[in-house]
């Protein structure tokens, strides 16, 4: 009785001192509580509105594609559809072509486009692709009610630092906005079609795997390039992230649209494999294996390697460079012909018995 009798006095004491404490703390957290303020448009900040509306102004031109492939079934023997992947494009025109990367599109045989807030899902075609490039462009074979076609700016004058936004899919995260900057300028990259791509722009803006065929903007809401690849030992987003220039874009898809293909410039012959004229010949020029008689580098007197039939071979003419610009593999040689047109002329300087010559070339279809 005289245990009970403690236990219910300290229960007597403690009890209240428990009630006023946790009565105390009450009164306390509602004297703490702060006031909620609402956040308006005027309250953002000007980089945050410039963000919000260039989001605005092109989310509904950029789209998901899916890529079908056709399956036959091995137990029925039926053939069947299968999503090989995602990717984003944007609209580049009024009358229903849509751009993006050709290794978006590779191997399909079907594609599905999908817009911003529309449910329906719109079929389309391949007109054109240009794999050196990564580029492809796609016909709606049914259009939505409005077709908001994408604003073209320029890469020519690309500032380092200068700020950037991609719209895209990552990993099917339908319509993401990320933000970074130009990294650099000028990269040259390795390409899907085994030849590398010229420059193209880096930047820090997270770009994953769904984003390959959207748009990198500007702070006016300009294209600038088309986000591709990244370079990640994760396989997410790193901050290594390149995109084909508009410049080099907007050149190329009008041909897509008209031909279904680049009608490209060319000499008409074959370097010499890399490996073997860097052992032989080290970096410099571009050593002419064979050439083609019919072509522009023939008629314009230049000769590939020849043989004495007894196993001993004849240099051939060492291309040093294109128009001043010197170029030193195949890729190098590529890339300058590729600013001309079929019938436009440019200098050659080659060396020839080791001489060094120079002589001027119709550039002839290839």
């Amino acid at each position: 009785m005289k245990t009970i009798a403690v236990l219910v006095l300290f229960l007597s004491f403690y009890i209240p001192q428990v009630d006023a404490f946790w009565g105390d703390d009450k009164k306390e957290e509602k004297n703490v509580k702060a006031p909620v303020k609402k956040l308006n448009r005027e309250d953002l900040l000007q980089d945050e509105k410039n963000t919000i509306s260039i989001y605005k102004q092109n989310v509904n031109s950029v789209v998901n594609v899916t890529n079908i492939q056709h399956a036959r079934s091995w137990a029925f023997g039926n053939v069947e559809e299968i999503p090989r992947g995602t990717g984003s494009g944007y609209v580049w025109s009024k009358d229903g072509h849509i751009v993006t990367n050709y290794h978006v599109v590779a191997g399909g045989h079907a594609f599905v486009v999908n817009f911003k807030g529309d449910k329906k899902q719109y079929s389309a075609e391949v007109v054109g692709i240009e794999a050196r490039k990564d580029i492809a462009v796609l016909k709606l074979k049914e259009m939505p009610k409005k077709l908001n076609p994408i604003d073209l700016g320029s890469s020519k004058n690309l500032q380092v630092g200068q700020k950037v936004l991609a719209i895209g899919n990552p990993f099917g995260l339908d319509h993401s906005i990320s933000k970074g900057i130009v990294s650099a300028t000028g990269r040259v990259m390795d390409g899907v079609a085994g030849l590398k791509i010229h420059d193209m722009i880096q930047t820090d803006a997270a770009i994953n795997r769904g984003n390959s065929g959207g748009p990198l903007l500007d702070s006016s809401g300009s294209l600038i390039g088309m986000n591709t690849q990244i370079i990640s030992p994760s396989g997410g987003s790193s901050g290594l992230g390149f995109a084909v220039p508009v410049d080099t874009i907007a050149r190329i898809v009008p041909q897509l649209i008209q031909y279904g293909e680049v009608i490209r410039p060319g000499l008409g012959l074959n370097p010499l494999r890399e490996d073997i004229k860097l052992r032989f010949f080290g970096k410099g020029g571009v050593v002419i294996q064979s050439i083609d008689e019919r072509g522009a580098a023939y008629k314009a007197g230049l000769r590939g390697m020849s043989s004495d039939g007894r196993g001993r071979y004849r240099l051939g003419d060492i291309i040093l460079e294109v128009n001043g610009i010197k170029v030193n593999d195949k890729d190098g040689l590529v890339h300058e012909l590729d600013k001309y047109k079929v019938g436009e002329k440019v200098e050659l300087k080659y060396l020839r018995n080791e001489k060094q010559k120079k002589v001027r070339v119709t550039l002839k279809k290839i």
